[in-house]
């Protein structure tokens, strides 16, 4: 029996396209600081340290402990890679689909780092002694991601879902000139490529082109089915952070930033199903002929601009005896985000006189999501000009994210704000760093790990680990070199969910499900001048 369900791919698809969710605004409200490879080098532990244009996105007032001006770039490269295979429905460990373990990768090149401050010394001895300001593009979030996934299935197909999920719309209305504007996108490509038809005396009720409908009604898979699934992912966000920083009597630095949010998201998904044996998916025409399905395919592309503002204000004051203390909170960001999408699909046949495809209109819609407001405190001791050792702790509370919109759009907005507040809490990230000096070169090292938002998943949710190298010559110039690694949580995903149920609603035939694992290893180097 099959049983109308909505996929995990298709719940992407409001009636007419894209509908925003509750992850989109912690997508877009996420921060995995990058910055100058001396900060990263020390896994970004620098909110009681300073000195270092990659830490004036996390504390202000770290531009003030610089008692210089001092420019820098960054240049980096990303290595992402993803491992994906199916995941046993049974007892047994029998995987009857994705069966093969593949591996995939991308490669981007970026600028997570490029800034300038000037120091302005007062000539004082104490009070204001020097004041900085500033100008500096920090990287906070990076997408870039890379799945495939592959293998033989001969009970479940992805047409066959999508012909459930249109089961109650009319093939007229379907095939109508207008149906982008009254039915679900992912249901209308889907008729109009193909890949499922009507059958019988019905013209609301729907099988898919890899599917077989026998006299009683049952309808199964024709044969086995050469499965894949593809997703690529990438952008990143950045902070456009105008700063100023003060210096009093080398005791207390404080600083505030006027911070600008930059990010683009681009993720393109698809889906394919490739016939092993066409004779084995013979589709019988009205006209006495026949058809026989080959492959088809399926793809989603999204994209997302946005823009936002923020306030940022931060301390640092060093007591004495090497001991220095940290603090900063940020303001909710307001974003503006501008999302466009388009689905399309095509389907081929022997004979190829029926192929067929077709492709939706792209979609656009604004939204604004507003961040929560974040706060980081961090512990440092230094030891003379021979080494330091940091630790920061920041805390983000995702319940309190929102999305507006104008019009009667905030009324879908208000179910997700409440789907946010049921789902997500508070956010905990741990930043430890080290470094030694010996001579015009150091060592460092650092360590991070962050906590789910989610309130369902207790537990590690990214970690990182990175090491660096640094060179300070006697003049004014500086390089420093950095490499980390990125690990995050296992991703469990459904290409399309179960819809073969038998009379007791027990799913008879599972659809396919994926484990996905991700990391990322970024490697920076960072130019610099002092004057």
């Amino acid at each position: 029996m099959r049983k109308t369900a909505i996929t995990i791919l298709l719940m992407m698809a409001a009636l007419c396209g894209y509908a925003q969710s509750a992850y989109d605004g912690l997508l877009f409200s996420e921060n995995n600081y990058e910055g100058t490879a001396r900060s990263v080098a020390m896994g970004n532990a620098f909110t009681a340290l300073g000195g270092d244009l990659g830490s004036i996105t996390i504390n202000p007032a770290g531009s003030a402990v610089a008692g210089y001006s001092q420019f820098t770039i960054t240049p980096g490269i990303t290595l992402s890679a993803s491992t994906s295979q199916g995941v046993s429905p049974y007892a047994d460990g029998t995987l009857p689909y994705f069966e093969r373990k593949m591996k995939s990768s991308m490669t981007s090149f970026n600028v997570p780092n490029m800034g300038m401050t000037i120091n302005w010394d007062t000539n004082r001895n104490s009070g204001l002694k020097n004041m900085t300001f500033g100008f500096v593009v920090n990287k906070t979030a990076s997408f870039d991601q890379n799945v495939y996934a592959n293998g033989i299935n001969s009970t479940t197909s992805f047409m066959g879902a999508m012909a459930v999920a249109a089961d109650g719309y009319l093939d007229t209305d379907l095939n109508s000139s207008d149906a982008y504007y009254n039915y679900p996108w992912s249901s209308v490509v889907a008729y109009q490529s193909g890949m499922i038809g009507t059958y019988g005396e019905f013209n609301d009720r729907y099988v898919g082109a890899s599917e077989l409908v026998f006299d009683n009604g049952d309808i199964v898979v024709g044969g086995d089915l050469d499965q894949t699934y593809g997703r690529q992912v990438s952008g990143g966000k950045y902070d456009y952070a105008f700063n100023i920083g003060a210096n009093i009597s080398d005791l207390l630095y404080i600083g505030a930033n006027l911070g600008m949010i930059s990010l683009d998201y681009h993720y393109d998904e698809y889906f394919k199903e490739k016939a092993l044996d066409p004779n084995d998916f013979e589709i019988a025409l009205n006209n006495g002929k026949y058809m026989y399905f080959s492959q088809m395919k399926y793809n989603f592309r999204y994209e997302a601009d946005g823009s936002g503002a923020y306030a940022k204000l931060g301390a640092i004051l060093t007591p004495g005896f090497g001991l220095r203390i940290g603090a900063a909170i940020q303001t909710p960001e307001v974003n503006s985000i501008i999302e466009r999408w388009q689905y399309t699909g095509s389907t081929e046949f022997t004979p190829s006189s029926y192929d067929g495809y077709a492709y939706s209109p792209e979609g656009e819609y604004r939204y604004t999501v507003i961040s929560p407001f974040r706060a980081n405190i961090g512990l440092a001791y230094t030891f003379g000009a021979v080494g330091i050792v940091s630790a920061d702790y920041e805390y983000c509370d995702y319940s309190q994210m929102q999305f507006s919109a104008d019009g009667d759009e905030q009324d879908y907005f208000d179910e997700v704000n409440s789907v946010i507040k049921e789902v997500f809490g508070p956010q905990h990230m741990l930043r430890l760093g080290a470094e030694l000096k010996i001579g015009k070169a150091a060592i460092r090292g650092g360590y991070g790990l962050t906590t789910s938002p989610e309130k369902n998943f207790n537990g590690l949710y990214r970690s990182n680990f990175s090491f660096g190298l640094g060179y300070s010559s006697k003049g004014s110039f500086f390089a420093d070199f950095a490499v980390r690694m990125n690990t995050y949580n296992s991703e469990y995903y459904m290409p399309y969910s179960d819809y073969i149920f038998d009379d007791e609603d027990n799913i008879l035939e599972p659809a396919p499900e994926l484990l996905i694992t991700r990391s990322d290893w970024k490697a920076l180097l960072t130019l610099g001048w002092r004057f």
